[in-house]
């Protein structure tokens, strides 16, 4: 086995100030931005290996070309078969002179200020750069928030940003791990949760690992609202040393605890959780399909979500996605979110399009059959979420979900019902609105007014005087919420008066369902399935800058306005189209299909050709544009009218009937001898059809023959014929009939037999491709033509 020539070792150092900006916020992992003269350095530094003598240095070498192979000779002279490369990938070896601290990293771009070096807060927290070490960590995941005054992040030794900070970099060539091992700094990691995340973190943003450094892989949001941390410390690698490269290589990671306590203590909490696992009797609800018309019944615990799927309904109709039997206490909400191309995620607190949050039951979502939203949902996603309370209860609460179609009618008969349901002779209690009989209204009152009190906030809701009810009823001074728990105004502050930051652009929000909007509208890190790679990224752009009017017209992300920039062949005519003009160039296709001149089959009955010729770029004219149409006027095509033909004056087409009677004779008396012929105007045709071989008499043949010769003056060339062709034309048309029955696209139309025949002339008789020809250049016939 061949081994690759091992490259020098590049030797470059330097000493650079740290810089601290808002770009160290926005580097990933353990990479680093390096000035544009330091490439210049790594450059002019860089070993000097040997190629291929083989290879030429010259592009347009030619060795039959004097000129050429003379420019090539003076290259290898010159370069010698040498030149400079360097290593990859550029890895480089940190050091603060200031505490001894040393890490490895790995290079982001060379556009740093001259003297100057941004470094992720990953390496500024391993180099014992900054104070707030785990908080800047957080904000440098990919979730995270940097805190920022007039632009600059304030951040620096100690806390202080005035301090330069200099650090020594050394290019430093590492080998390629094979194994790492990975300690947990605290107890209760499930595999289950981290481990896909924690290969996805390294292989995203990681080139280099040290030794005794903590990785940080980031999971979901906890029920405190923040993002989960699973630690790691880096203990031990093969190849043995300080630091290894994780690109381009097969890494086995083995995680060991820290100590036989910790290992304890975490398969304690790995069995406690799964015994409260969801579909558990302790844990919530599995979730899962809705089944409509039919209540769900489920459970959930503190700070959870119960994820449903509908994924078929009536979409001429509404749905309406109700919520109930909650007990008094507790705060369950109702989110809802239509799945698509454009909305790939489940919905959350902070990322939905419905919600119901509000503390009343039941809560309800209706969505009307012409919501914009609807217009490509897939399907619909439920979830189900138990706003946490201060302290978090081990008692799944209770619920029940249910989803029916919706009438908007409904109301308004509901209201003119519930507007009639009281007598004549009753009226109405000014105090709890009830109505009551005129007789009693004096003794109602009084019991009314003595137990009970009116809202004074005008609410409308009546409360006895002395329940717990009235006395933590409340009112949010800035919108039209109300409660009747102090929970339930605990968890409306914290929903909708507390400012929120987006954890993909780091804007700010007023409160969370502007963030949600947020985060499902205009967010440059809300996830779709792009159209064109067909992956599932973010959609990017700038949610601050003005509006793209190509990004309006066009209907797609930024993402995918500049993935579809690519091109590609179209399938119909070869020509080269960016992938986001394909879908008008195909309608382009429509037009030109639509508006395209029907094909002329040959008036022979047993030829598959059309009078004109056809190709496979849909052109129904082909033969004829190149001269090699019919050249008659009796709708033959130029094979069929051949034994035909002659050069003689003929202006009344007496001599041409005489021809053709002579055909049809020749063929019902002696036959055309052919073993695939199936003409009933031929004998061999019947031969091979009823096994009998019986000559047709002369005197009765003349008598059949005749109609056929009407209709030959050039005006209607109504009347068949019925000449015996060869064995692809006459399967041709065989198949054209049998493709002619078939149903079109979704069971409708279909194709008429011209286009059919002319889908086989095309490409040679092929079914399959026929039918491909036909599905790109021929127009469906209407159901009423079928």
């Amino acid at each position: 086995m061949e081994t690759e020539p091992e490259i020098p070792e590049l030797a470059w150092s330097t000493q650079l100030t740290v810089a601290y900006s808002s770009r160290s916020t926005q580097l990933p992992g353990d990479k680093i931005i390096l000035p544009p003269s330091a490439l210049e350095q790594l450059l002019a530094a860089a070993p000097v290996v040997t190629t291929d003598s083989n290879l030429p240095h010259v592009t347009a070498f030619d060795p039959y070309n004097p000129y050429t192979f003379a420019a090539e000779r003076q290259a290898r002279s010159q370069f010698q078969d040498r030149h400079q490369q360097l290593p990859h990938p550029l890895t480089f070896r940190l050091v603060n002179p200031s505490n001894g601290r040393v890490v490895y990293a790995g290079i982001r771009e060379f556009s740093a200020e001259e003297g100057e070096i941004v470094l992720s807060a990953f390496l500024r927290e391993a180099l014992g750069l900054d104070a707030k070490s785990t908080e800047e960590s957080r904000k440098a995941s990919p979730d995270g928030d940097a805190e920022m005054a007039n632009g600059v992040e304030q951040l620096g030794v100690n806390g202080a940003s005035s301090e330069s900070v200099q650090i020594t970099v050394h290019a430093k060539q590492l080998p390629k791990g094979t194994f790492v091992k990975l300690r947990p700094l605290e107890a209760g990691y499930d595999p289950e949760d981290w481990k896909s995340l924690l290969e996805e973190h390294l292989r995203s943003n990681f080139t280099t690992l040290t030794n005794g450094e903590v990785l940080i892989a980031y999971g979901g949001r906890a029920s405190n609202g923040k993002r989960e941390e699973f630690r790691f410390l880096v203990d031990g690698f093969k190849p043995e040393g300080d630091g290894i490269c994780v690109v381009d290589t097969d890494l086995e990671v083995d995680i060991e605890a820290l100590n036989e306590e910790q290992a304890r203590e975490t398969l304690k909490k790995i069995i406690a959780k799964r015994q409260k696992a969801p579909g558990t009797a302790e844990g919530s609800s599995a979730g899962g399909e809705i089944d409509i018309f039919k209540a769900q019944e489920g459970q959930i615990l503190d700070g959870e979500y119960v994820d449903y799927v509908l994924s078929s309904w009536d979409r001429s109709q509404g749905l309406d996605i109700s919520l109930s039997g909650v007990g008094e206490e507790d705060e369950i909400d109702l989110f809802v979110s239509p799945y698509s191309s454009r909305q790939q995620v489940r919905p959350r607190v902070d990322e939905h399009v419905f919600a119901d949050c509000s503390s009343k039951y039941p809560k309800r979502i209706r969505l009307q059959p012409t919501n914009v939203e609807l217009e490509v949902a897939e399907a619909i996603y439920v979830s189900v979420r138990a706003f946490p309370s201060t302290e978090p209860s081990a008692t799944p609460k209770q619920y029940q979900l249910k989803v029916t179609i919706y009438d908007p009618r409904s109301d308004v008969v509901l209201e003119d019902t519930n507007a009639a349901e009281h007598r004549s002779d009753e009226v109405r209690c000014k105090n709890c609105h009830q109505w009551v009989p005129k007789s009693s209204l004096f003794l109602h009152e009084n019991f009314c007014l003595r137990n009970n009190i009116l809202c004074p906030q005008g609410c409308g809701q009546v409360f006895q005087k002395r329940s717990e009810n009235f006395k933590d009823h409340w009112h949010c001074p800035h919108d039209t919420f109300t409660g009747d728990t102090s929970f339930s105004h605990s968890k409306h502050e914290a929903l909708y008066h507390t400012s929120q930051v987006c954890p993909s652009c780091d804007m700010s929000f007023p409160s969370i369902p502007t963030l949600a909007l947020h985060r499902v509208t205009e967010c440059p890190g809300k996830l779709i399935l792009c159209r064109f790679c067909h992956l599932q990224v973010p959609q990017e752009g700038d949610p601050t800058g003005p509006p793209n009017p190509e990004l309006l017209l066009s209907g797609l992300t930024p993402h995918e306005l500049a993935d579809g920039g690519r091109t590609t062949e179209c399938h119909l005519c070869s020509k080269i189209v960016r992938f986001r003009d394909m879908d008008t160039h195909l309608k382009h296709h429509d037009l030109e299909r639509l508006s395209r001149h029907t094909p002329r089959l040959c008036r022979n009955v047993n030829c598959g050709r059309t009078q004109d010729g056809t190709n496979k770029l849909g052109d129904t004219r082909a033969g004829t544009r190149k001269g090699q149409g019919p050249g008659n006027e009796i709708g033959l095509c130029s094979v069929c009218f051949g034994p035909l033909y002659v050069s003689l004056h003929d202006p009344d087409g007496k001599a041409l009937r005489r021809r053709i009677e002579r055909r049809y004779l020749s063929q019902l008396l002696t036959g055309c001898g052919r073993a695939w012929c199936k003409n009933e105007f031929c004998r061999t045709g019947r031969k091979n059809a009823s096994g009998v071989d019986k000559a047709v008499p002369t005197k009765d043949a003349i008598p059949l023959v005749k109609p056929f010769l009407g209709g030959m003056d050039g005006r209607g060339y109504e009347t068949p014929l019925h000449f015996c062709t060869d064995e692809a034309s006459h399967r041709r048309r065989a198949l054209g009939e049998m493709l002619s029955a078939e149903k079109g696209l979704e069971g409708k139309g279909g194709y008429s037999m011209e286009w059919c025949v002319a889908a086989l002339e095309a490409e040679g008789g092929d079914l399959d491709k026929a039918r491909g020809w036909l599905k790109g250049w021929a127009p469906q016939r209407t159901e009423a033509s079928s």
